[in-house]
């Protein structure tokens, strides 16, 4: 059963949302993506305290969700660009309303 399969036999919507983007780094790497595309390098500097295989398990994960998508320039060394596509781009209320709430309450 591939992932699209896997989330959409929730019945729960908040539980298919949490499936997706459930996680601190997964939350994180989509927060930074929302400033605009990143590469592999500029990710990894802006979350302080990610593994590498974490990021890459979890950049892989969004882009199997539909999330981001992964460019890849033929150069050498080869660069690599990640982007939100318009589902990713969809979170952005989400993550402004975990900011607001962590405002007030943390």
């Amino acid at each position: 059963m591939n992932y699209e399969e896997r989330v959409r036999r929730k019945e729960c919507s908040v539980e298919r949302t949490v499936d997706v983007i459930g996680g601190k780094w997964t939350t994180l790497i989509v927060r930074e993506l929302l400033r605009g595309t990143r590469r592999y390098g500029e990710l990894r500097a802006a979350l302080t305290g990610v593994s590498p295989k974490t990021l890459t398990d979890k950049l892989r994960e969004l882009e199997e969700g539909g999330v981001l998508t992964r460019t890849v320039y033929p150069a050498v060394p080869p660069r690599v660009e990640y982007t939100l596509t318009p589902k990713g781009r969809a979170l952005e209320g989400v993550i402004d309303a975990m900011h607001v709430w962590g405002e007030r309450w943390t």
